[in-house]
Formats: structure tokens, C-alpha cells, sequence
């Protein structure tokens, strides 16, 4: 009995190490000036978003880029490497990937032109409940934790002077601690 009981825990004990590498996997540490902001990536929604953060994140792509557009109860939006607004990677241009999600206050979408298949690089997170996006933006995240430290992102399309990303890291990689809220 005392083996099956150490075979069983073994085998719980392995699964959740299994289910936290899994959830690390689809988890973003952002760092902006008041905190770390963690974002779960919705890859059973948005799976060619999702390999496309993944990707820039792991490149370093995001580390000092600004919030160049933050409208105050509606979003603030990031990702242009040249803070205007009009930028993105050098990575192709994807497809819109529009689901039945709803954009709540949290919800992380691709950011793009008139155009639903031109979303490259850029994503804003909302403030506020922003349903009325719903099946016109791709959703591909969700602040999970650190949600005030985004309310607290300067305002303005620009803002005059934007807080940028410190810092952005999937958890799987992340070796450092959450940096300390700035005063």
C-alpha cells in the first residue's frame, strides 16, 4: 500500500511539473515602470499570434519599445519598434485570426490597419470592457496579474513623455525576479 501511495503521489507530483512547464510555455513577463504585467497567451484561439509573440518576445523585439498610443478607458498600444504607430516587425504580416472572446478589461489584441490581415508587431491591451471590438480585432492574450501597473501607463496618442517595456520575457525563460514597482 505505502508503494502505491509514493507511485501515485510520483505521478501527481510529475503531472504538475508537466502542468506548470505548460503553463510557463504560454505565459509573457512584461515589465513597465510600475511592475511586471503577466499576460496568458491564448494559443487554442489565436495560434499564428501567439508563435508570432512568442517569437519577437524570445528575439528581445519588445525591450524598450513605447506605449505610443494609451487612450484613457479604452487601451494602450505598443509593439512599433519606430513609436509612431506605423511600424512592425520585419516578419510578414498574418492573417486575422477573429474568434467568439470577448474583449474585457485585460484582453490583449493585435493591433492593425483597416486591413484584418495586417497585424505584425503591434498589441494593446484594454483598460475597460471593449466588446465592441469583438470579432474585429484578433485576440491573443490575457493580463492575468499586474493589471494596475498598466492603469497607471502615461495617456496621450503620443504621450508626451511614454512609459515604455522595460522588459519582455516568456516565463519559461525568465532567470530574473520581478523588478520592484518604481516610486
Amino acid at each position: 500500500m505505502k508503494t502505491l501511495l509514493t507511485l501515485a503521489l510520483g505521478a501527481l507530483l510529475m503531472t504538475t511539473a508537466a502542468a506548470n512547464a505548460q503553463d510557463k510555455a504560454n505565459l509573457v513577463y512584461m515589465d513597465v515602470p510600475a511592475g511586471r504585467v503577466v499576460i496568458e497567451l491564448k494559443p487554442d484561439i489565436a495560434p499564428k499570434h501567439v508563435e508570432r509573440i512568442k517569437e519577437l518576445t524570445k528575439k528581445g523585439f519588445y525591450n524598450g519599445i513605447v506605449f505610443h498610443r494609451v487612450i484613457d478607458g479604452f487601451m494602450a498600444q505598443t509593439g512599433d519598434p519606430t513609436g509612431t504607430g506605423s511600424g512592425g516587425s520585419d516578419l510578414p504580416d498574418l492573417p486575422a485570426e477573429f474568434s467568439n472572446a470577448n474583449f474585457g478589461r485585460g484582453t490583449v489584441g493585435a493591433a492593425r490597419t483597416n486591413d484584418p490581415n495586417s497585424a505584425n508587431s503591434q498589441f494593446f491591451i484594454c483598460f475597460d470592457d471593449c466588446s465592441f471590438l469583438n470579432g474585429q480585432y484578433t485576440i491573443w492574450g490575457q493580463v492575468i496579474d499586474g493589471m494596475p501597473y498598466i492603469d497607471k501607463i502615461k495617456r496621450g496618442e503620443p504621450p508626451s513623455n511614454p512609459d515604455k517595456i522595460i522588459k519582455m520575457q516568456m516565463a519559461e525563460d525568465a532567470k530574473d525576479e520581478a523588478p520592484a514597482a518604481a516610486q
